[in-house]
């Protein structure tokens, strides 16, 4: 079967599509290319459909690489035969094939290693043959100064059964699957270890079937474990796993099937319990991380296409108490205008003096609305804010999450964008970005620490690494990047660029001024054909003499286009934002091979709304102002919120206090719903019920269900 059949079967996508997808992929197309330009050869497989297809298509090309391997080294040891080559070739599951190679593994000295060199494999042969009814009348022939007596001898000769049996590829997978079907993940607390471990009291007598243990439980765990706070087992009913593997092994009834029958049960117990448990549970948790990790990656994709600002003159406010609010006024493309600090708040209490220098510098910036960032004093803030601009119609207030952007503060991006400025400062200015633009801002930030995932710390972090660009990525694409405005840490992103050509944009843009058209991409050094096909269409220019360069629609198509408006008589400046010339038109005349209908749907869609943002606009949003520690929230309170971030137990929630509150999946609707993500949203205004408060853990319980906003 070929890869692209098995990948066809696997999942469930045709096999002629997926065959497409793949020769796109070798020839360096990107995801968000081949699912908005290439819909006529994969049959318009969406980004995730393509995104499955490829990363199918590194395992198989890892699962080939180490067959390749196994081959290789159970050849150089003269054991190939040829029904193991066939059964290695056949393989399509990493764990079986690992099962194949296992009897040639070169090992480490085992118990079995040892009894071979004291001459006990023709023993052990002896009794798996199961024919010798007086084993140890056999095994005294087998004494010697290594084996000083019978009960040695036998005991040697199981070990080395014992190992048979443990590497017995059937055998073994039968036991898998009754670890798959039955396995029991337990956890015990370890003794002395309670009031360190009081964050995970729910795991401190927890069993569960292993098949439906949770994502966020089985991480929960894991990392309990680490820490010395949890034993953890999986295990199965030992009569069960016996009765299989007696199926593989024992034949007859003498004694010396009874010697095999010891030797199978020390091969469950001494090698075979351990190395699946080993395996099941980091099965176990490979899935746990990978819902972790997509989780993870549906959250970052809704707060990087949080609806934008857009071009406002704006202030921002970094909060703080003892040393003061950090405050920058920027322009409505985020460049900096002037900065200041103020101290309204304890122990200086200068809020009649911090009230007219804000409304000092709205009035000489022309500022249009503020974003203050939600930490530390950010409500008290808010209400300074509130009261210096009460009188003001029409300006905005917006709360806005500092998660991360102390990490981008630090950092290198942020010491090449404002050398001369503090920490402090260059939060505040990230801060204002962020409402400004979201997703322009957040990709200078590592995703780990933009606050939207749940043991980010804990999972494959290469893995991690690897989904989250491709959200990212994902995201830019989607919404376009204005070409000569974009900083290159969001010009990277693009379909094609990357960071060494990202770099040479900016600096042909800083030498020869802005791009008039698309096409003037290629005079960038080291920008060939390829890389233009690949960027083009998601780029933008605002101002281009060709309309159609501030839009969706790729150049490739643009003689198609300019044709289609000439049937029309009109010019393509005609089509742009119009309607009505659509009405009858008949698009099968323009149809061919690399362009059919769902490219022609896509662009008259496109025509109608060229370089449309589609985040929309942000909306105001504003606390309870009498909520703003825990010890002021009642059971019973409704309260406005704003979703933090999802997991698939539930959604934390922002209420206006340090803690967030849990908004279990129970208490979103009346509804039965596998995934918060069915009805929620990151930064989803919502109105709450409070159902619980426990002042000691600091935790506070939601109720959704009696509607929300």
């Amino acid at each position: 079967m070929s890869i692209a059949q098995s990948i066809s079967q696997l999942l469930n996508i045709g096999e002629k599509q997926v065959n497409a997808t793949l020769k796109l992929l070798e020839e360096g197309a990107t995801i968000p290319f081949i699912s908005r330009y290439r819909k006529e050869a994969t049959g318009s497989l969406d980004e995730v459909e393509v995104a499955s297809i490829e990363e199918a298509w590194r395992k198989f090309l890892d699962l080939e690489k180490r067959k390749a391997a196994i081959l290789k080294a159970i050849e150089e040891q003269g054991k190939l035969s040829p029904e193991l080559k066939e059964k290695i070739l056949a393989c399509g599951d990493m764990n079986v094939l690992e099962d194949l190679y296992l009897p040639y593994k070169i090992k480490r000295k085992t118990r079995a290693t040892t009894a071979r060199e004291r001459g006990l494999e023709p023993l052990a042969r002896i009794l798996m043959a199961q024919k010798e009814n007086q084993p140890e009348v056999a095994a005294r022939r087998f004494i010697s100064k290594d084996v000083p007596n019978v009960e040695d001898a036998l005991s040697g000769a199981r070990d080395i059964i014992a190992e048979w049996v443990s590497e017995h590829a059937a055998a073994r997978g039968s036991l898998r699957n009754l670890y798959e079907k039955t396995g029991l993940l337990e956890a015990k607390l370890v003794k002395g270890k309670e009031t360190e471990g009081q964050n995970y009291r729910d795991y401190f007598s927890f069993s569960e079937p292993l098949n439906r243990a949770a994502s966020h439980r089985i991480l929960a765990i894991d990392r309990a474990e680490k820490e010395g706070i949890l034993r953890v087992s999986v295990s199965v009913e030992k009569d069960k796993a016996l009765d299989r593997l007696d199926r593989f092994f024992i034949r007859g009834d003498n004694a010396s099937v009874d010697q095999v029958e010891m030797a199978v049960e020390d091969a469950f117990k001494r090698l075979l319990a351990p190395s699946l448990e080993t395996e099941l549970r980091n099965m176990a948790r490979e899935r746990a991380e990978e819902e972790s990790i997509r989780v993870f990656g549906d959250n970052l994709r809704q707060l990087l296409l949080e609806a934008p600002l857009g071009k406002k003159r704006l202030m921002a406010v970094d909060p703080g108490f003892r040393s003061g609010c950090k405050v920058v006024c920027l322009d409505e493309y985020g460049t900096l205008l002037h900065h200041t600090t103020i101290y309204p708040h304890e122990p200086q209490r200068q809020s009649r003096e911090a009230i007219e220098v804000l409304q000092n510098l709205q009035v000489k910036y022309k500022l249009e609305a503020a974003a203050i960032g939600n930490g530390t004093a950010g409500r008290e803030t808010e209400s300074l804010l509130k009261e210096a601009f009460k009188e003001m119609e029409g300006f905005q207030l917006f709360m806005v999450s500092e998660a991360g952007a102390s990490i981008y503060s630090a950092s290198e991006i942020a010491r090449q964008e404002f050398p001369d400025l503090d920490l402090t400062l260059r939060g505040a200015i990230s801060i204002g970005r962020r409402l400004l633009d979201p997703l322009a801002e957040l990709v200078k930030i590592d995703a780990k620490s933009i606050g939207v995932g749940q043991y980010q710390h804990d999972v494959n972090q290469e893995r991690l690494k690897q989904v989250l660009e491709r959200v990212v990525v994902s995201a830019v694409n989607q919404v376009g990047v204005n070409l000569n405005t974009a900083s290159p840490w969001l010009l990277r992103y693009v379909s094609g660029i990357g960071p060494t050509l990202s770099e040479k944009i900016l600096a042909h843009r800083q030498k020869n001024g802005p791009f008039a058209s698309r096409e003037a991409l290629l005079k960038v050094s080291g920008l060939g054909p390829k890389a233009y096909e690949q960027a083009a269409g998601f780029l933008r220019i605002p101002a281009a003499k060709n309309p159609l360069d501030n839009s969706a629609v790729h150049p490739e198509s643009y003689t198609l286009v300019q044709k289609i408006a000439k049937d029309l008589g009109k010019k393509v400046e005609e089509l742009i934002g119009q309607e009505a010339w659509k009405s009858g038109l008949n698009l099968e005349p323009y149809v061919t091979p690399e362009r059919g209908l769902p490219t022609l749907e896509d662009i008259l869609k496109e025509l109608s709304k060229p370089g449309l943002d589609p985040r929309g606009e942000a909306q105001e949003f504003s606390f309870d102002a009498t909520i703003r520690e825990l010890k002021d929230v009642k059971v019973g309170m409704r309260l406005p919120g704003v979703v933090t971030n999802l997991a698939k137990f539930g959604a934390f929630v922002d209420i206006g206090i340090k803690e967030n509150g849990l908004l279990h999946i129970s208490q979103i609707t009346d509804r039965f719903i596998k995934d918060p993500a069915e009805v929620l949203h990151i930064n989803q205004k919502v109105m709450v019920r409070i159902t619980e408060v426990d002042n000691e853990r600091k935790r506070v319980g939601l109720s959704m269900k009696d509607g929300y906003v």
